[in-house]
């Protein structure tokens, strides 16, 4: 099992055998709430085990006295069966409104539970993607939601999308609520709030990993975000960026800082991998190669819990994606 948070390391990038791109570029009105669309969606496989553990991110413990990376053991194999949401049915769901940041916001109650969707001022269905942001440990999507700004972040984005943020696992013995991504979109749909039809962009931190290596052949997830969270799942994320069904057409983001070693090492096994040193103050500074690798390797100056509290990350890595912009 992998300890909490490696040492930062030097040089990440020196030793990282991928390509570096070295040139620059630039750096919200809800719509109405409609009558919820079918999900047609194929669901993805489940391990049978728990997942490994993942470390604390609000206190960090000391590194391995040897050596310098995260350690982590194998998760199981996705190919094994496990149990579908139990909150799986056609009822109606029940949700409260109110408004956060100029936005729209739903909280809505399931058996796996809350479900926080969010859309911006300015949101516009036709033309919309959908970010789901996947929380770590130690928290769950109402202490994410409230205590990370989640809504002020996806704000600061830019984004037109609508942010969808679910129950997941806060600790190493507590199983994945929503394995199927396909039953998390009905869930939305079950509270009467339509989903948009255009990209679908998933982000997670830390922990966050043992829920997103499940979606990795959703055939409608078109960009996955790993935050400081590639402690195991190596061969989905794998299937998601070279050897799955739909893997040309997908984009990768992994960002390291406690995980900063392996991550770059994953990053290592692809010749169209580009690999940068900290995030710029701006989007106007990722190089054109940078924006449109299929695999971006990022090590972050900034350490595990600042990457989600900083405000600096989570909405800069929103615009490096196909959503489109307010």
């Amino acid at each position: 099992m992998k300890a909490p948070f490696a040492l930062a390391f030097l040089s990440v990038i020196t030793s990282l055998g991928v390509a570096r791109a070295e040139d620059p570029l630039p750096a919200e009105e809800p719509s109405a709430n409609e009558p919820a669309a079918s999900d047609e969606d194929a669901a993805a496989p489940a391990p049978a085990q728990p997942a490994p553990a993942q470390p604390a991110p609000a206190q960090p413990a000391p590194a391995p006295a040897t050596g310098n990376r995260a350690r982590i053991s194998a998760p199981a194999s996705r190919s094994q069966a496990r149990p579908r949401a139990t909150d799986d049915g056609d009822g109606r769901l029940d949700k409260k409104e109110d408004t956060v940041q100029g936005g729209r916001h739903w909280r809505i109650a399931t058996a796996q539970g809350a479900v926080h969707v969010w859309i911006p001022p300015g949101y516009d269905r036709d033309t919309a993607g959908t970010v789901i942001y996947v929380h770590g440990y130690y928290t769950d999507a109402d202490g994410a939601w409230r205590d990370h700004e989640l809504a002020k972040q996806f704000k600061a984005s830019r984004q037109n999308a609508m942010f969808v943020v679910p129950d997941a696992p806060a600790a190493n013995e507590q199983r994945v609520q929503w394995p199927a991504l396909t039953d998390l979109r009905r869930a939305v749909t079950r509270a009467n709030i339509r989903l948009p039809e255009g990209p679908i962009v998933v982000m997670g931190h830390s922990g966050a990993f043992r829920t997103v290596m499940q979606w990795v052949d959703h055939r409608l997830v078109d960009q996955i975000i790993l935050l400081d969270a590639l402690y195991a799942g190596e061969t989905a994320f794998d299937e998601f960026i070279r050897s799955g069904k739909h893997a040309d057409e997908h984009k990768l983001i992994v960002v390291g800082a406690g995980t900063a070693q392996d991550s770059a090492e994953f990053a290592r096994k692809y010749k169209f991998a580009v690999a940068r040193e900290g995030f710029p103050a701006s989007l106007g500074a990722f190089t054109k190669a940078e924006r449109r690798t299929k695999l971006l390797y990022i090590r972050s100056q900034y350490e595990h819990m600042s990457i989600v509290t900083s405000q600096k990350v989570i909405p800069l890595l929103l615009r490096v994606t196909r959503l489109k912009a307010l």
